[in-house]
């Protein structure tokens, strides 16, 4: 039978839980997950997990941090006062903001902090830091063809 392998376009089926049990994602039913090996557009973890699997093989991996949303950076998270942003904001701890940065590029900041005129904004992924469990199934391989 056929591995998957690097350039293969697969689908699988997955379910993505913390380590407390509680789910993070999911694929839909009707609906799997479909990306190419090697072109580095899921986790780094994930993909190693489907490379070599199998159509209909299952597996359950845990993804440490390094291989998922990264290490959890003190240096992306950083307090500053109200004023210093937008007036009119309707801020609360877990407001997700898009801060654009002095050149141009644009990226997500969550409120993990409200107190005396200030505010905590913290730019790492919401699972940075978190060890990831994923049950994957390999639905099908779909291998280009050379002419």
């Amino acid at each position: 039978m056929s591995k998957a392998q690097e350039g293969d376009l697969v689908r699988v089926a997955y379910q993505g839980t913390l380590e407390d049990g509680s789910v993070f994602d999911s694929s839909d039913e009707d609906e799997p997950l479909a990306f190419v090996l090697g072109e580095d557009t899921v986790l780094p973890g994930f993909e190693k997990a489907v490379l070599g699997m199998e159509i209909g093989e299952q597996k359950t991996v845990r993804i440490p941090p390094e291989e998922g949303f990264g290490i959890h950076q003190e240096r992306l998270v950083d307090e500053f006062s109200l004023e210093a942003l937008p007036q009119g904001l309707q801020l609360k701890v877990g407001t997700q903001l898009e801060v654009t940065a002095e050149d141009g590029s644009r990226f997500q900041v969550v409120v993990t902090d409200l107190r005396a005129g200030r505010v905590t904004l913290d730019a790492n992924h919401p699972l940075a830091g978190h060890v990831l469990t994923f049950h994957i199934e390999l639905l099908a391989i779909d291998r280009p063809t050379i002419n």
